[in-house]
């Protein structure tokens, strides 16, 4: 027996390959499959099964493409109602990969149909259970998701299913059983995930606060809804996505990979109202950029920053990308469901003859030159990390407005000061500046490296009108 844990960091992801006896089966896949496939190869095994733990909110999952390219059946929980072909199995129920069990737990809460799977092993000893958005390290699914589509299933009623599956089906198995959960820090799907991606049953009965045993079904529903950050405004398009189909990866990357010139790109973006989308790195960004284009780098959190900022995954999207990037960047939009790929250009913009009116750029200043300087008092500093990170300590002085936030928020802010802007390490500042620039803020700054480098002990001391509070 194997099982191996494939994380994808940028999109906080965890899939499984499971192997035995020349069948194989994954679980919980992302759209893009070629890494499933070449292990399977790797192998010699045949997929038999794509297990899934529920229609997933935050990524588009690649069971269909499986199915299709390896006659793998997919595997849901009860409850679940897909519109193409798969197989619906029963609490308790036992699939066969190999020498290898496979046993369905039914444990709704995060989403109804949402089960845990029980790995047993060829002797026929408990060996782990991958539990989806169930149980995370440190922390369990969020249950308000599912009113994005459903209305009727609350959170209440939801948190109340996830306290009796945690207490009836997971915490009473065997403590040296390894976690693997689908998600880890930076995820959206819960709110304390730890940086670690597994661990045992039994550290988490001691460590994770929802398995508190000192926690009342009603304390419990309590401490779960408290604090949970706004979801993501494509959640929803995923989870219909997930359920009722999609184009295959293939198809998609066919029809997005198409090298444009500037002048295509501009006529194309009047034509469909299309959003352009930078790629490139803060540095590159800020040399010079297309006026009205939103920049998110491709070296983050891609997917979910574009997920989490542009409104709607059909909306039209023009790419300015790093060559030899653009398949990737498709793809990693592929993840969430953002088809819409009209086409790219191809950086650097100093290949182009650029008219100045279509040309902006963004000044950037390091920390200590932030720090040395004295600006007016009427200067705004905004800090745009969320408000869990700006308690923990900010530059006195600096307003909060989370990324995910700004869009809505912009009124706070004047178009006739300077903003300068920060975030933890300078990847979402840049982000953010993009946003206010489309926006027609024009006397933005962009803080280079972020809190963590304002809050150094030698940048600190040679603070002058503005200083940091921890």
């Amino acid at each position: 027996m194997k099982i191996q844990q494939i994380y994808t960091n940028c999109m906080s992801h965890a899939a499984y390959y499971l192997y035995s006896n020349n069948q194989c089966a994954i679980f919980d896949p992302l759209r893009d499959t070629q890494i499933y496939m070449d292990l399977a190869k790797e192998d010699k095994a045949e997929v038999k099964y794509v297990f899934e733990t529920h229609f997933h909110a935050d990524f588009v999952s690649g069971h269909l493409d499986l199915q299709k390219k390896c006659n793998a059946e997919i595997v849901f929980g009860p409850t679940a109602n897909p519109g193409y072909q798969a197989i619906i199995a029963k609490d308790d129920q036992v699939f066969h990969v190999g020498d290898v069990k496979v046993k369905v737990l039914h444990t709704p809460g995060h989403t109804m149909e949402s089960v845990t799977y029980l790995i047993i092993d060829p002797d026929d000893k408990p060996y782990c259970i991958i539990t989806g958005d169930t149980l995370f390290i440190g922390d369990v699914g969020r249950p308000d998701l599912v009113q994005l589509v459903n209305s009727e299933l609350t959170s209440e009623i939801l948190a109340g299913h996830l306290f009796d599956s945690l207490r009836q089906k997971i915490m009473p198995l065997p403590d040296d059983l390894i976690v693997y959960p689908n998600h880890g820090a930076g995820s959206a799907c819960g709110k304390n995930l730890s940086k670690e991606t597994f661990d045992t049953l039994g550290n988490q009965k001691k460590t994770n606060y929802a398995l508190d045993m000192q926690l009342s079904r009603e304390g419990f529903i309590s401490v779960l809804l408290n604090g949970l950050s706004k979801a993501p405004g494509y959640f929803p398009s995923n989870v219909l996505l997930n359920i009722k189909g999609y184009d295959p990866l293939a198809d998609i990357i066919t029809k997005a990979n198409r090298k444009l010139g500037l002048k295509e790109l501009l006529d194309l973006q009047k034509e469909h109202n299309a959003i352009i989308l930078d790629t490139r790195s803060a540095r590159d960004f800020s040399r010079g950029f297309l006026k009205g284009s939103i920049q998110v780098g491709l070296e983050g959190s891609f997917a979910l920053w574009v997920g989490d900022l542009i409104n709607g995954i059909q909306t039209p999207i023009l790419l300015v990308c790093d060559k030899d990037t653009n398949v990737e960047v498709i793809t990693r939009l592929s993840r969430v469901g953002y088809d819409n790929v009209l086409g790219y250009l191809e950086g650097p913009l100093d290949n182009y003859q650029l008219d100045l009116n279509s040309l902006e750029e963004l000044k950037q200043i390091c920390p200590t030159k932030f720090l040395s300087t004295t600006w007016p008092s009427d200067t705004i500093v905004l800090d745009v990390r969320n408000k869990s990170e700006f308690d923990k300590g900010h530059l006195d002085h600096s307003i909060n407005i989370a990324l995910n936030q700004l869009e809505e928020q912009l009124h706070y802010l004047s178009k006739d000061k300077d903003i300068l802007v920060y975030c933890q390490g300078g990847y979402r500042s840049t982000i953010a500046c993009s946003i206010l620039k489309r926006y027609g803020y024009s006397r933005v700054i962009d803080i280079k490296g972020g809190y963590q480098k304002l809050s150094q002990k030698d940048a600190i001391s040679c603070c002058s009108a503005i200083g940091c509070s921890k």
